[in-house]
């Protein structure tokens, strides 16, 4: 007969029996609560940019770049400009888009479904023409062919406000409605006189333009009365030298007049991602440029859509806290998560009252069911009369000993060893009276 007690320091096993519900329960909830309590944010994106060639593709690109490092795939989708993408952010076909100031006038039940994330940079008036026109104000462009672009790009509309405050018919023009592209080869081959564009100057084509012999740009020499006729034009000066210092291009200060572009949002975009725009935003048009200074842009200001809660919060306190030490989707985990745990630390307060109690029952019940054993055995011991009295008291001598194998191979924690001892002392003592009664039974059957 083995003697061998089975201890242990801690029972994982009954700690995992008693715990399991309540972990369970906790695990469905976090699943639950990470689907439903706020949907995550989606990882792909749809943005309007703007035509070939354009400074929207090109900042486009950039923006689609940086996401990529968060693993947000922008998709691009050229446009003809600043008025077809906001006809594509009302239909829902794009995300985000760029927008020009000036171009956003409409009922306010409309502005309702789009937000702004603040203005990006000055887009200035670019009207570049054929060095033999020979215009110094607007009214001299009277009779000639010029250039304005698809209705879709926000610049005829603005090149026509210009014209009215003038006190120039459009009718008294020869206005084309070609693209930035095909109007630029059209003005180098002298079909046309002029072209309109608006667009900041790291467009490819403003770039090639500034430096093409034979064509000039349009100084806009009243430009700040501009700005008091149209509120949403700047003022702007393009320096003497900033294209090329060594060739001297220009040869003197332009002065420009200039809407601004913004980054506009449908108002249900995931609030993540426009915190991961507008941090992109504040990376790429952060910095110096030919129109800006240090920290000037991305603004809140400039822009007739009301600023996102959380674009305007960026451009209060920064960067939010988690997002500054953490991966975007770890930051956005966590900052879905906290009501969650929240709600879990308030719960886990009365799971942590009954846990423990369980474990302590399931360990002392490995020894407390072995008493229902114990009982047994004595009932039989009181039933058992006359001449069987030997051989039942036999039986149950052989029944105790299986039953004291079997205590012997209990793995039980130390801590609770007296309930084991206790187990075997009484194995013990009611052996001792089925012994005491067997030998109680020879005078019995003597007489």
């Amino acid at each position: 007969m083995s003697k061998v007690l089975r201890f242990t320091r801690f029972s994982l096993s009954d700690l995992a029996a008693a715990a399991g519900p309540a972990i369970a329960l906790i695990a469905v909830l976090c699943a639950v609560a990470y689907l439903l309590v706020d949907p995550a944010p989606p990882r792909q994106v749809r943005m309007a940019t703007g035509q070939e060639n354009s400074a929207y593709e090109e900042f486009g690109k950039k923006y689609a770049a940086r996401l990529a490092r968060h693993d947000v795939k922008v998709t691009l989708a050229r446009s003809l400009g600043s008025q077809e993408n906001l006809q594509l952010l009302r239909q829902g076909k794009v995300d985000i888009a760029f927008v020009q100031s000036g171009s956003t006038e409409q009922a306010q039940e409309q502005r309702g479904a789009l937000v702004s994330l603040g203005s990006l940079f000055t887009e200035p008036v670019w009207l570049f023409l054929r060095d033999g026109a020979g215009a110094t104000e607007l009214t001299a462009l009277k009779g000639m062919k010029i250039n304005l672009g698809p209705e879709g790009t926000g610049v005829p509309k603005l090149f026509r406000q210009l014209l009215s405050v003038n006190g120039v018919e459009p009718g008294q023009l020869t206005l084309s409605a070609l693209e930035n592209t095909p109007a630029t080869v059209e003005l180098l081959e002298g079909r046309i006189d002029g072209l309109v564009f608006s667009s900041a100057p790291e467009a490819p084509l403003i770039q090639m333009l500034l430096q093409t012999p034979g064509i000039r740009l349009f100084d806009f020499a009243q430009a700040e009365a501009y700005t008091r006729r149209l509120p949403f034009l700047s003022h702007v000066v393009l320096p003497r030298g900033i294209v090329d210092l060594g060739r001297d291009i220009p040869a003197q200060d332009y002065h420009l007049i200039a809407p601004t572009a913004t980054l506009v949002a449908r108002a249900n975009l995931h609030p993540a991602l426009i915190d991961l725009f507008v941090q992109a935003a504040s990376e790429i048009h952060g910095g110096t440029g030919w129109f800006q200074q240090q920290g000037q842009f991305p603004s809140p200001r400039y822009t007739e859509i009301p600023v996102a809660r959380e674009a305007a919060k960026f451009y209060r306190d920064g960067p939010p806290l988690l997002q500054r030490y953490m991966s975007f989707w770890l930051a956005n985990f966590f900052d879905r998560m906290w009501v969650v745990v929240v709600a879990l630390g308030a719960l886990l307060i009365p799971l942590s009252r009954v846990v423990p109690p369980l474990y302590v029952w399931r360990v002392r019940s490995r020894v407390y069911r072995w008493y229902g054993q114990l009982r047994a055995v004595e009932q039989a011991l009181e039933q058992a009369h006359g001449a069987q009295r030997a051989q039942v008291c036999a039986a149950l001598l052989q029944r105790l000993d299986d039953i004291e194998e079997r205590v012997n191979q209990i793995s039980i924690p130390l801590s609770f060893a007296d309930a084991l001892y206790g187990l075997r002392s009484h194995i013990n003592f009611v052996r001792q009276r089925v012994r005491g009664a067997a030998a109680g039974s020879e005078p019995v059957r003597a007489k």
